[in-house]
């Protein structure tokens, strides 16, 4: 028999269920909607709306750029093991390749958004991944970052494709041209944010309300120490100096040398290469983190 397209919608809203399960439900109960349910339900097709609340922590951070965007996008599952399937990885790869497509900066955009052709939206898409693969899918944040004039590189750690891993890394910068050590020297850069995880790009950039925080806190430290004021005082710059070298980009010295500042990296490699390199902005994400 021929299964009605609104039945099978409205099967399919009942239960959370994929839309061919839901045909083939139908189908198998002659188009009665309230067997077909039970039906599912015999088979231990488990509905998405049970999945949505269950925790979902493991999955891939997806990267795309192009010569004037970039968007990066974390996408979990319930597990490792899903992270690795790969209709999992297809459609962190169709969602993040869509985003800058469309130009999409926010997540609420996204699931309205007609998946790559079809007639569904990613929403919908996202509930038949979700009835397919078993588990959980949540797209948890993305961010879209696109300025002419800006050129865009990348970094995935843990790294299961060229384009995803457990650890992500989306630069902005500018330069007067572009060639292969520029790009070799940005990689480089990525790798470093991969590595140290800063807070800020700069000094000017770090929120006042973190310094004042430190600040206390090692005035706290120092209460007891009997030492005088001008001296605690002086003690305390010399620790929210050194802060600054943990958690401000520029700051931190170099992971490649293990020596030298980042900005002072960034002033030689213009000299020797008669550059301008100027980093406008980094992105990370870390799996799970919020």
């Amino acid at each position: 028999m021929t299964i009605k397209p609104e039945n099978i919608k409205l099967l399919r809203e009942k239960t959370g269920a994929g839309m061919m399960d839901c045909k083939v439900a139908l189908t198998e109960m002659d188009g009665d909607i309230e067997k077909a349910e039970e039906w599912l339900r015999k088979k231990g097709i488990n509905t998405a709306q049970k999945k949505s609340a269950r925790l979902a922590t493991e999955g891939l951070i997806n990267i795309a750029i192009d010569d004037s965007s970039g968007v990066i996008v974390e996408i979990n599952s319930e597990t490792d093991f899903v992270a690795r399937n790969d209709n999992f990885q297809k459609f962190c790869s169709d969602i993040s390749a869509l985003c800058l497509k469309k130009k999409i900066d926010n997540k609420e955009l996204l699931l309205k958004t007609e998946f790559l052709d079809s007639n569904k939206t990613v929403e919908n898409e996202l509930t038949d991944v979700i009835s397919k693969l078993g588990e959980n899918i949540v797209i948890k944040k993305l961010n879209f970052v696109s300025q002419n004039g800006f050129f865009f590189q990348k970094y995935l750690h843990n790294a299961i494709s060229e384009n995803a891993g457990k650890i992500g890394v989306l630069l902005s910068f500018e330069t007067n041209d572009y060639n292969e050590k520029i790009d070799l020297f940005s990689k480089q850069l990525c790798m470093h944010i991969a590595a140290t995880d800063p807070i800020s790009l700069d000094i000017d950039s770090l929120d006042q309300k973190i310094i004042d925080k430190e600040r206390s806190i090692y005035l706290d430290q120092l209460k007891s120490s009997g030492k005088p004021e001008n001296i605690i005082e002086k003690i305390v710059e010399g620790k929210i100096k050194k802060y600054y070298s943990d958690v401000c980009l520029l700051e931190q010295t170099f992971v490649i040398d293990n020596k030298t500042p980042i900005k002072e990296c960034i002033d030689n490699f213009n000299k020797e290469n008669k550059s301008d390199f100027r980093i406008n902005s980094y992105i990370i994400y870390k799996l799970g983190q919020d």
